[in-house]
């Protein structure tokens, strides 16, 4: 046999073999989603909420099993949702993540690290946190997540606080060292490292204060629809202690779950002097992004005030950045990643959406608030604060999911006996701990997982490992602290 005929032989052998795997996840999918499809609506359901469940169900399944690519089986899942009726196209139902504030915020993050890397901005930036803390991974790590606690309190947006700020910052390292989404061995040299734990890092930050997540006033008002009144200054002081705790373990024990394979580059620092020489005084280009950075984040730190949204001050950066030609639209069309990010971010988006305004959400809520009763308090909030937690692998936005569920468990919770402020306060950081157990689970998992830094199958795995690890160090940590607060927490 000669050698063509033996390349051909096991070509053909690869390609059978990718056909049969491709073929048995997407029958899994399907059979998932049938089963779900046509179990009967229960009451204060709308007929289609089973059809839309079945469909996001499968549709996540096929994000884990991945017969596809990413964007490829969320446009699978979008179209049958379409074609079965589950979501409407005519209302503009099934486009609707396509608008999502929050779905363009994430896109808008991966142009402006565009700017950073164009620029060169980026790598002076990166080059500087190596002179100081670049004698390791792990110590980079914490001079992120260092950063992303001191802008936390003062910006409300935690996408553009991860994906504005600490991503391109993240990205710029990684390259300087070698480390690109381009190949495995690449990636996972420091890229992947840095990528993920910045992902945790924000989780963290955000649950730290009511302002560092634009969903957290929605818990504060839902809580005080039921009695129980929670300030600025009680959440900070309650979700302090847990808080750096979980700061001070999660880039430690990512280091131990997901490690760089770069363990250490006490070479990094000295060369970060050299190449900052090398590169002289800041080019125009370096400080136009720089003063589009300060720009970007004034406006993301007092937006609220001034009436100007956070999505709407990325555009207007983004704008400014394209009248200056810092950026051109052919730098925008080549980013890949960026559009990618768009299409299967806005299809989970518009399934979640669609779920809730059809009470699929609100009757999951009710059956396990039901299943609670009778049972001692502290059984019954660990059964609502567990299902609460990990009920967001439905859902692809925090805030979405406090509008849907947060006011509802808090309620059987207090039920239950729970104390009020207890159960609110947990509740509430819980609403930005689950943030990163999936690729899609919130915005910052989105512009991570856009980079290409982490796989989807390493995701769910890492992810689930450190959710487990959060939730012991809030639960053992932040428990102990809010019992030795007192009154103010009980």
């Amino acid at each position: 046999m000669s050698g063509h005929q033996v390349d051909s032989t096991h070509e053909s052998r690869t390609v059978s073999r990718d056909t049969v795997s491709m073929l048995w996840k997407f029958g899994l999918m399907v059979l998932v989603g049938a089963v779900i499809f046509f179990i009967p609506a229960p009451e204060g359901v709308d007929p289609r909420g089973m059809h839309m469940l079945g469909i996001f169900v499968a549709t996540i399944l096929g994000l884990i099993l991945q017969p596809l690519p990413t964007p490829s089986v969320a446009l699978i899942g979008l179209a049958t949702a379409m074609i079965t009726g589950a979501m409407d196209v005519k209302s503009g139902e099934a486009l609707s993540g396509f608008s999502n504030s929050a779905v363009l915020l994430i896109v808008a993050a991966f142009f402006i690290a565009d700017g950073f890397l164009l620029t060169g901005l980026g790598r002076r930036v990166a080059l500087m946190f190596l002179r100081v803390l670049g004698k390791s991974p792990l110590g980079i790590a914490y001079g992120m997540a260092v950063t992303d606690l001191l802008l936390a309190p003062a910006t409300p947006s935690n996408t553009a606080r991860a994906g504005g700020v600490i991503y391109p910052i993240v990205r710029s390292v990684a390259e300087v060292q070698g480390s690109t989404p381009d190949t495995d061995e690449s990636r996972r040299k420091l890229g992947s490292y840095l990528t993920f734990t910045a992902a945790h890092v924000n989780v963290i930050t955000s649950a730290m204060f009511i302002t560092a997540m634009a969903g957290n006033p929605l818990a504060v008002a839902s809580a005080e629809k039921l009695g129980v009144h929670i300030s600025w200054g009680q959440w900070a002081l309650a979700a302090l202690i847990p808080g750096l705790v979980s700061l001070a373990v999660v880039p430690w024990l990512l280091m131990k779950v997901y490690p760089p394979t770069l363990k250490s580059t006490p070479e990094a620092p000295t060369m970060a002097r050299s190449e900052l020489q090398k590169m002289g005084s800041m080019t125009r280009g370096e400080i136009i992004m720089a003063a589009t950075f300060v720009l970007l984040l004034l406006l993301w730190v007092f937006g609220t005030a001034i009436g100007v949204n956070a999505t709407t001050a990325a555009f207007v950066g983004i704008a400014v950045l394209l009248v200056t030609k810092v950026l051109t639209w052919n730098d925008m069309a080549k980013n890949g990643s960026a559009w990618n990010t768009l299409i299967f971010f806005a299809v989970l988006v518009g399934m979640a959406e669609n779920l809730n305004n059809l009470g699929v959400i609100t009757w999951i809520g009710s059956v396990v608030s039901g299943a609670v009763g009778g049972m001692p308090w502290a059984v019954a909030f660990a059964i609502l604060a567990l299902v609460y937690f990990y009920a967001h692998y439905m859902f692809a936005s925090n805030t979405a999911q406090i509008v849907a569920m947060y006011g509802v468990f808090l309620g059987a919770a207090i039920t239950a006996g729970a104390p009020p402020m207890f159960a609110a306060l947990s509740l509430g950081f819980i609403g930005n701990l689950f943030g990163a157990i999936s690729h899609y689970a919130s915005g910052p998992s989105g512009v991570v997982y856009g980079s290409g830094y982490v796989k989807v199958s390493e995701w769910f795995k890492v992810a689930f490992i450190m959710s487990v690890a959060i939730i012991i160090i809030w639960t053992v940590v932040g428990s102990g602290w809010m019992w030795v607060l007192g009154d103010l927490a009980m």
